[in-house]
């Protein structure tokens, strides 16, 4: 679909308009009989917590969740796939999946719940609130989707803006750019553009969506060598040879990296080094004040190998920082 210039709405018309625009264009495809697996966890497994990791906050098109079903939509390496997952009994989930991808969508369960996850060399009881984290989160389990280019174009979206920007602006740029979602989901979902569509989403919907244009140059920059990307990134032995890949394309530095390793490779050693918070938020909940990154790492070093795993088990303990200031308040720049 294509809009002509004239047509674009004002900053504040600009959801609605993404709304009507995507409700007019992909008709929801017949759903047809969906492909069936039972999944049984040899460990185990919170689900919401462990799956819903992955979702870019809660208006996210790819990702939602109606009462006990999880609905996720991804662009497979063999076509878009609507996946729908609960648990039915305790240890036993069960995946639905529509679309030319739900083959692949399905065998990816079990990495998705958190199946390739190695804890059996993470020591907890090096720290009190870690063990105490570690034993009454016994599910919690780090997941993976081995989709990297999508983990790394989420990320890019989320570099130096709050998380309610980058949320928004991750809406509705999939929303309006990207793939009406096979199945019979409980609201109209979208699967992200394919890496081509990235290079050609229009300058136009990057500022209506509210993305500034180092992020979105970034996006198309990596877009024109994504397949290179990928393969490079799936051949890597391990998760520094994945970073050196990551980090050697423009715009994409060690926080990118680390964000895409977490949720495309389930990396449970990677650290967000340069995030607004983290270095706060893991220095109160280890010492009781805050540290800088270096700091940061020097604390996490007692962890090695494992230090995604503490830092998401200090965000299960419920330990905070007390807030001291008001909340950044972001700037709209989308009536410029």
């Amino acid at each position: 679909m294509t809009t002509s210039l004239s047509r674009i709405p004002r900053a504040r018309d600009a959801e609605r308009f993404g709304q009507r625009a995507a409700a007019a264009r992909d008709p929801r495809p017949d759903p047809g009989r969906p492909l069936e697996t039972e999944y049984r966890p040899r460990h185990p497994l919170d689900l919401r917590r462990t799956v819903l990791y992955q979702r870019r906050g809660a208006g996210d098109p790819t990702m939602t969740v109606s009462g006990s079903v999880i609905w996720r939509v991804s662009r497979t390496p063999a076509g878009i796939a609507t996946l729908a997952i609960r648990e039915t009994h305790p240890g036993v989930i069960r995946g639905a999946a529509w679309g030319p991808g739900r083959e692949w969508a399905l065998s990816q369960l079990p990495a998705l719940c958190g199946a390739d996850d190695d804890a059996a060399d993470f020591d907890a009881s090096r720290h009190p609130l870690i063990a105490d984290a570690h034993h009454r989160n016994p599910g919690l389990r780090l997941s993976r989707t081995g989709l990297v280019f999508d983990a790394l174009v989420g990320a890019i979206f989320e570099q130096k803006v709050t998380g309610m920007q980058a949320f928004a602006a991750w809406r509705r740029v999939v929303t309006w750019c990207g793939e009406r979602a096979p199945g019979p989901t409980p609201a109209p979902m979208f699967a992200p553009p394919t890496v081509d569509g990235w290079q050609h989403v229009p300058s136009w919907v990057w500022h209506r969506a509210g993305l500034e244009p180092p992020q979105s140059q970034t996006i198309v920059r990596a877009a024109r060598r994504g397949d290179a990307i990928v393969r490079t990134v799936l051949a890597a032995d391990d998760g520094e040879a994945v970073d050196r890949v990551l980090v050697s394309q423009h715009g994409v530095g060690p926080w990118t990296s680390a964000e895409t390793r977490i949720r495309a490779l389930g990396d449970p050693d990677a650290v967000s080094v340069g995030d607004y918070h983290l270095a706060h938020e893991v220095g109160f909940a280890l010492t009781g004040h805050r540290v800088d990154d270096d700091g940061m790492l020097r604390l996490l070093a007692a962890w090695p190998g494992q230090r995604q795993r503490v830092i998401r088990l200090i965000g299960a303990s419920g330990v905070r920082e007390p807030r001291r200031g008001p909340r950044l308040h972001p700037q709209d720049h989308r009536a410029r």
